[in-house]
């Protein structure tokens, strides 16, 4: 049996709408940094210290940990019923938080070291001690987040994808909340280990804000917990211990985490190179959280739904339904992609100056941060596929090829921006990163042939692709000259430009897509169909 184009769909759009909120409120959130924090010390030091946390709550969440338990807690869920896999997840969970309370413990100890690692740059200014004070409080977000993470799991393979998608609206919300309520006054001292920062510029907003990732961790930890205890799946704490399901998740989840160790490894990189240029951390960061909207939107919402669909598929030995899956995902992917790439790539001044300056943030950290992003965005169609061909691998519970790919991916992004970097600067980081992910994307591309038909475009999507890209130049082409032709100098102006350029280009690609046959009607109109007929 195929799988449903609906029920992808409508997942894809579930998580998709609710990734868009975050995404939203997570612009906001930056732009607050930017204006209250700007580019300077505490600022970086923040960067560096939340970024700790995330790059280990992708190696033990959604990078290792979720890609081997997923699929085996599915397939036990289709195979043995809800008991089994309920089972399954309590030592699962009992596992994880064991691991990651001694992990926790340890890092909190090793920070300076930690903090060296990532921006060995800060070394010699004060920086780095700030980084380290701020590391130390908001590190235990990793526990938190982690354990979100395996039950937003559970949740995502028995098709309950909202709660889960919801929970990184949360995080923004209490950030935002946290920001303000340092910049209004309601919240004052510097707490714990904030004294030892408190005459740095923004050291009162950052220090609040950094307590603000804890507790924004505790509430989306109690949001997917609720759902899950609501259609009775919540995982219980047991004595963990080492099962013979343990042992498999570990089997499958270790080349999993050495690649997602590999791909933090590209991470580190960046930043160490960006650490030796003043405000180049910041920039970075921005531009990253621009691009990574049309990539957590699209990418984060097709590798969260197909990765349970294509396991149910190939426990079903469902090829042709795998097949499918695949390729209307790709085409999902690709018709949002394209127009956000192109967009990005035209107009990332304009983006930038609206987003951010105003405040601490002026014209020349606009003018660095539209560079960085324009790199990145030539990078973002292979970040978003790759979500799409990586699922191929692990539904199948292989963790291991796509581990030798990501080697080679974190060797070509070490070469480009460590060699580059004398050349053009900052610019190198983001550069080795878009170049590792065309690398790794047409490695992972490669290597699927061996699943046979899985990964091969259909008829539809080798005649919808092409005219998407055709549609998508065109919009940028409308784009480019209309904001040449106004250059408002206003910010209000400049928010109004936007406004009409996102919104007219919107309109524009998808009537060039309808006229150029790259979106067909009756799929929508069958899909609307389908859903009036089951609500």
């Amino acid at each position: 049996m195929s799988a449903s184009p609906f029920r992808l769909m409508a997942g894809f759009f579930t998580v998709g709408m609710w990734t868009m909120a975050s995404r939203v409120f997570g612009f906001l959130r930056d732009i607050l940094i930017a204006a209250f924090l700007g580019t300077g010390p505490v600022a970086e030091a923040f960067f560096v210290a939340f970024t700790l946390p995330n790059m280990f709550r992708r190696l033990f969440a959604e990078g290792a940990f979720n890609t081997a338990f997923v699929p085996l807690y599915a397939k036990r869920l289709e195979g043995e019923g809800t008991s089994a896999a309920r089972a399954f997840s309590d030592e699962a969970l009992s596992a994880l938080v064991t691991v990651l309370i001694v992990f926790t413990l340890l890092c909190l100890l090793a920070m300076p070291a930690l903090v060296w690692m990532l921006a060995s740059g800060f070394a010699d200014d004060q920086r780095f001690d700030i980084a380290v004070l701020l590391g130390r409080i908001v590190f235990p977000y990793v526990l938190l987040i982690s354990l979100a993470a395996l039950i937003s799991g559970v949740l995502n393979a028995h098709g309950r994808f909202a709660a889960a998608a919801a929970a990184p609206v949360l995080l923004n919300i209490v950030l935002i909340a946290g920001l303000l309520l340092a910049e209004s006054g309601v919240l004052r001292g510097q707490f714990v280990l904030g004294e030892a920062i408190a005459g740095v510029p923004g050291a009162h907003h950052g220090t609040i804000l950094s307590w603000a990732v804890l507790v924004a961790g505790a509430v989306q930890l109690a949001l997917v917990w609720r759902a899950a205890a609501q259609i009775g799946v919540a995982p219980r704490l047991r004595r963990p211990r080492l099962t013979p399901g343990l042992k498999r998740l570990a089997i499958i989840a270790l080349p999993a985490a050495l690649a997602a160790g590999v791909m933090q490894i590209n991470l580190v990189v960046g930043r160490q190179v960006a650490s030796y240029f003043d405000g180049a951390v910041a920039w970075l960061w921005l531009a990253d959280r621009v691009y990574q909207l049309p990539l957590g939107v699209i990418g984060v919402a097709i590798g969260v739904v197909l990765l349970p669909e294509l396991a149910r598929r190939v426990r079903a030995d469902d090829t042709a339904g795998g097949a499918h899956a695949v390729n209307r995902a790709a085409e999902f992917a690709l018709a949002f992609t394209l127009p956000a790439t192109v967009a990005l790539l035209t107009i990332p001044a304009l983006i930038v100056a609206v987003l951010f300056e105003r405040g601490a943030f002026g014209p020349e950290d606009t003018a660095a941060t539209a560079l960085a992003l324009a790199v990145y965005a030539l990078g973002l169609p292979a970040y978003v596929l790759q979500k799409i061909v990586q699922p191929v691998y692990f539904a199948r519970e292989d963790t291991r090829t796509p581990l030798r790919f990501a080697l080679v991916a974190m060797a070509v992004n070490a070469g480009v921006a460590l060699g580059l970097a004398p050349v053009i600067g900052f610019l190198a980081a983001a550069l080795g990163s878009t170049v590792a992910a065309w690398v790794n994307l047409g490695l992972l591309w490669r290597g699927a042939r061996a699943y046979g038909a899985v990964l091969a475009p259909d008829a539809a999507l080798r005649r919808r692709a092409p005219r998407m890209l055709l549609a998508a130049l065109l919009m940028g082409a409308g784009l480019l000259a209309l904001s040449n032709a106004f250059s408002p100098e206003n910010e209000i102006g400049q928010a109004v430009l936007l406004v009409c350029l996102v919104l007219g280009g919107g309109l524009g690609y998808a009537g060039l897509s309808l006229v150029f046959g790259a979106v067909d009607p009756n799929d929508l109109r069958a899909a609307l169909s389908r859903r009036r007929s089951r609500s």
